[in-house]
C-alpha cells in the first residue's frame, strides 16, 4: 500500500545518542525477525560474534534484553480512521445483503440493484473524503494521506461502478456516455481558468491556446463551451470560417446522446442522421480554397478539420489529437464510445482498449493508471493486484463486490482462501495496527470462512477488557464501576455482543475466563465467580473458592500479633466475600435451566459462603446464628475435613460465653464427635488431612495445632457438663447422635 514513510523510535532506546560505538564494543548488534503471519517485526539486541570471542574480549551486557515490536504499516490516523470506520458500515451492509439473499432466495435483479447502490455508496464516501482532504482549512492533526490518494480511490471505485455494476437492465447498453461522464468528472479538461482567459479577449483565435481549447471541448462533448467560442468566430476575418462555425455549432449542441432517448433504436436512427450532417460539413470544409485556410496566426482549416474528423469518428485523428493535447489512453477509450462506435458495449470494450494500449501504454509507475487499465481490459484479478499496491483498502472492497457479481472465483485455493478472502484478510491485518479498531477488524475476518473465523477468535481473546478502575479517566472509570455493580458494560459488553452475533460461544466463555482472572487480581471474588459461572469454568470456580478461603488463611498469618490477627481476620474475611452469596443463589436457581455446576465445586462454594456468614454473624454479636451455622456445616457435611480443626477453634468464643448457651447438648455431642475423629486420624498418621489449614492459620506446627484443639476439647467438656447441669436442649441422647 502506498503510504508516507514513517520512523519508529525504540522506547526505551537501546543506547543513548552518540553511544553507538560503546554499544558495538559491548559485543552487541541490532537484529530483527519478521513475523510469518503479518508485517510485524521484532527488533532486539543480539551478540555480534560468537560467545567464545566475546568472553575473550571481556565483553559484557545485560542478560535480559528488551524486544521491540513494530509494524511496517502505520496505524490509521486522522481522516483515514474516519474513512475506515464509515466505509465499514457499507461493508457490513454488503455482508447482510448477501446473507439475506442466500437465506430468502432474493431475485437476481433485486440483489444486483442493491449491489449497485452499495457500490455507489463507496464511491460517494471516497468523494467526500477527497473533497475534505482538499479543503484549505486548519486541522487539529495533519492528514495521513494527501488528497491525491483519495482521488485515486474515488476514480478507481467510480470506474469499477461504471464498468461492472450498472443498474439492472443496462448491462448490455452502450457504455460510451457513462465513460465520458466518468472522464469529465475525474479528469477535468480543459480548465475553467483557460476558458475565462480566452473569453476575456476580443480576438481569442489569435491566442495559441484557442484551437486546443476548442478541440478539447469538442472531444469531451462540452457543447456549451464549444458553442460559445464557435459563436465568437462570427467575428473572424475569414467568411469561410464564419460559415463553417455556424454549421458546426448546432452539430455539437444537438449531438445525440443515449440518455436522451427512451429506446436504443431511436438513438441509433438519430445518430445516423447526425453523421450525415457531419458528412455535409466535411464537404463544405473541403471546398475552402487552399489560400483561405490560414489567417496569419494559425492554419485554422487544419484545426477545424481535426474537430470534424473527431465527429466523423476517425480513429487515427482521435489518437493523434489526444496525443497532441497531452491526453492519455483513457481519453481515447472514452471518446471511442462517443464518436467511433456509439453502440460500444461493455463486453466489447476490452478489445478496443487492448488496441489503444498497444500504441499508448499505461504508465507502469502510476498505480492508479495500472488499476484503470486492468479494469478497462476486463482483468479483475490483475486489477486487484494493482489495487493492493495502491491501497489495500481498495483491493479488499473491490474484491468483496467482485465475488457476488462473479468477476472472480469464489472457490478457495491451496491456502484454503478464495481471492476475496485473501484481500479481505490482508486488509484486516492492516486494521490490526490499531488495536482500538478490533470490532471492525473481526467483522472483516468473520466474513472469510474458517480461516478468518480462527483469526477473529484470536483477536477477540486478546482485546483489552479495561476492567481496572483508572485513576484519571472518568468515562472508563464509570464503565468499570457499572461492571462491578453487576452490569455488562464497556468493552466487555461489546466483546460479548460480538461473540453472540457471530455465534462464538467458546470464545465468549474464554473471554469470561479472562475477565474472571482480572477480577481475581482485584479480589472481586463475587464477580470472578459470576464470570466463571458464565464461562462454565467449574475448575476456575473451584480455584476462586480456594483463593477466597486462602484470604482467611493469609490474613490470619500476616498480622504482627497472631492472637489479634485470629480475632480480627475472620471479620475482614467475612466482609471480603460478602458478594459471593448471590452467585451461590444464582447457581442453585439456574441448576434446572442451564448446565449445572459439578457438585464438588458447588459444595466448596457453599462452604466458603457459610463460613463467611458464620464469621459475619459472630462479628455482629449474633451468637445463636453463628452457632447454628457451625452445626449446619458439620451436620450437612459442607465443611471439608481439612477445615474442621479451624472451625472448631473458631467456636471457642461461643463455647466460652458465660452468659449464653448457644449450642444444645446434641450440638455439643456433634462437635465432640468431630474433634475425636480428628484426634483418632492424627494418631493414625493422617494429620495432613485434618491439620494443615489450622497450622497455616496459626503459623505454627502440628504440635501447636493439637494444643489448640486440646483447649477446644476442654471447653467442649465444660460446655457439655453445663448442658447436663441446667438441662439445655433436653436430655442428652448419648454419643450415638
Amino acid at each position: 500500500m502506498t503510504t508516507s514513510k514513517h520512523t519508529a523510535h525504540l522506547v526505551p532506546p537501546l543506547f543513548e545518542q552518540d553511544a553507538a560505538d560503546d554499544f558495538q564494543r559491548s559485543g552487541r548488534t541490532i537484529s530483527l525477525s519478521v513475523s510469518a503471519r503479518d508485517d510485524g517485526v521484532a527488533i532486539y539486541a543480539s551478540p555480534n560474534t560468537d560467545p567464545h570471542t566475546l568472553r575473550s574480549q571481556n565483553a559484557s551486557y545485560p542478560k535480559e534484553q528488551t524486544i521491540y515490536l513494530a509494524n511496517r504499516l502505520q496505524a490509521p490516523l486522522s481522516e483515514r480512521r474516519v474513512f475506515i470506520t464509515d466505509t465499514s458500515v457499507i461493508f457490513a451492509a454488503v455482508q447482510n445483503l448477501l446473507k439475506v439473499s442466500r437465506a430468502k432466495d432474493v431475485e437476481i435483479d433485486e440483489a444486483r440493484r442493491a449491489i449497485c447502490k452499495l457500490t455507489n455508496d463507496y464511491v460517494n464516501f471516497c468523494k467526500e473524503c477527497c473533497l475534505y482532504a482538499s479543503q484549505n482549512i486548519s486541522r487539529t492533526e495533519s492528514l495521513q494521506f494527501d488528497p491525491d490518494h483519495y482521488r485515486s480511490l474515488w476514480t478507481s471505485f467510480s470506474l469499477f461502478a461504471v464498468l461492472y455494476t450498472p443498474e439492472p437492465g443496462f448491462d448490455d447498453a452502450p457504455v460510451g456516455d457513462d465513460l465520458m461522464e466518468w472522464l469529465n468528472t475525474h479528469y477535468v479538461q480543459p480548465s475553467t481558468q483557460e476558458g475565462d482567459e480566452l473569453s476575456s479577449q476580443e480576438r481569442p483565435w489569435e491566442d495559441p491556446a484557442f484551437w486546443p481549447y476548442l478541440t478539447r471541448t469538442s472531444l469531451r462533448g462540452l457543447s456549451r463551451a464549444s458553442a460559445f467560442f464557435l459563436n465568437v468566430l462570427s467575428k473572424h476575418p475569414s467568411t469561410y470560417l464564419q460559415s463553417l462555425a455556424q454549421q458546426l455549432s448546432p452539430l455539437l449542441t444537438n449531438h445525440p446522446r443515449l440518455p436522451q432517448f427512451s429506446a436504443e433504436k431511436d438513438f441509433a436512427i438519430a445518430s445516423r442522421r447526425w453523421k450525415d450532417k457531419v458528412k455535409t460539413l466535411r464537404l463544405e470544409l473541403d471546398r475552402v480554397p487552399e489560400s483561405e485556410r490560414d489567417d496569419g496566426f494559425e492554419n485554422w482549416w487544419d484545426r477545424f478539420s481535426d474537430i470534424v474528423g473527431i465527429l466523423e469518428g476517425q480513429e487515427e485523428v482521435i489518437k493523434r489529437v489526444c496525443t497532441e493535447l497531452g491526453a492519455d489512453w483513457k481519453e481515447v477509450c472514452c471518446v471511442w464510445g462517443i464518436f467511433v462506435d456509439t453502440r460500444l458495449r461493455r463486453h466489447d470494450l476490452p478489445d478496443i482498449v487492448a488496441q489503444v494500449l498497444d500504441e499508448m501504454p499505461p504508465d507502469p509507475t502510476d498505480r492508479e493508471d495500472m488499476v484503470h487499465s486492468a479494469l478497462f481490459l476486463g482483468r479483475p484479478t490483475q486489477a486487484l493486484s494493482e489495487a493492493a499496491q495502491l491501497d489495500i483498502w481498495l483491493a479488499a472492497h473491490l474484491a468483496d463486490l467482485m465475488e457476488p457479481v462473479e468477476l472472480i472465483d469464489s472457490e478457495p485455493d491451496d491456502s484454503e482462501l478464495s481471492l476475496r478472502q485473501h484481500y479481505i484478510l490482508a486488509y484486516a491485518e492492516y486494521l490490526r495496527t490499531d488495536p482500538a479498531l478490533w470490532r471492525i477488524t473481526v467483522d472483516y475476518m468473520y466474513s472469510c470462512g474458517e480461516v478468518g473465523r480462527g483469526m477473529a477468535d484470536q483477536v477477540l481473546m486478546r482485546v483489552p477488557l479495561r476492567l481496572e478502575v483508572p485513576k484519571d479517566a472518568d468515562a472508563a472509570g464509570e464503565e468499570a464501576a457499572r461492571i462491578r455493580a453487576g452490569h455488562l458494560a464497556g468493552v466487555l459488553k461489546n466483546v460479548n455482543e460480538t461473540c453472540f452475533e457471530y455465534q462464538r460461544e467458546e470464545i465468549r466463555r474464554m473471554v469470561c475466563r479472562i475477565a474472571a482472572q482480572s477480577f481475581i487480581k482485584e479480589k472481586e471474588y463475587g464477580l470472578a465467580i459470576s464470570y466463571c459461572t458464565s464461562a462454565e469454568d467449574w475448575a476456575g470456580l473451584g480455584r476462586v473458592v480456594d483463593l477466597v478461603l486462602e484470604e482467611y488463611i493469609a490474613q490470619g498469618k500476616s498480622a504482627p500479633a497472631r492472637a489479634e490477627a485470629h480475632r480480627t481476620s475472620p471479620e475482614r474475611f467475612a466482609r471480603l466475600v460478602a458478594n459471593i452469596a448471590p452467585s451461590l443463589h444464582s447457581l442453585r436457581t439456574d441448576a434446572g435451566t442451564k448446565i449445572p455446576a459439578p457438585g464438588v465445586f458447588l459444595h466448596r462454594l457453599m462452604f466458603a459462603v457459610r463460613f463467611a456468614e458464620f464469621h459475619q454473624r459472630r462479628a455482629s454479636g449474633d451468637g445463636q446464628g453463628a452457632a447454628f451455622d457451625v452445626v449446619a456445616m458439620f451436620r450437612e457435611d459442607i465443611a471439608p475435613k481439612s477445615w474442621w480443626a479451624v472451625l472448631l477453634c473458631d467456636t471457642l468464643e461461643l463455647l466460652q460465653n458465660g452468659g449464653s448457651m448457644f449450642f444444645t447438648s446434641n450440638d455439643a455431642c456433634l462437635l465432640i464427635q468431630k474433634l475425636e475423629e480428628i484426634h483418632i486420624a492424627v494418631g493414625q498418621g493422617a494429620a495432613d488431612d485434618y491439620l494443615p489449614i489450622l497450622c497455616r492459620v496459626t503459623k505454627r506446627g502440628e504440635k501447636h495445632a493439637l494444643q489448640r484443639l486440646e483447649v477446644v476439647r476442654l471447653s467442649l467438656a465444660r460446655y457439655y457438663a453445663r448442658c447436663g447441669a441446667i438441662g439445655v436442649g433436653g436430655r442428652p441422647s448419648g454419643w450415638n447422635y
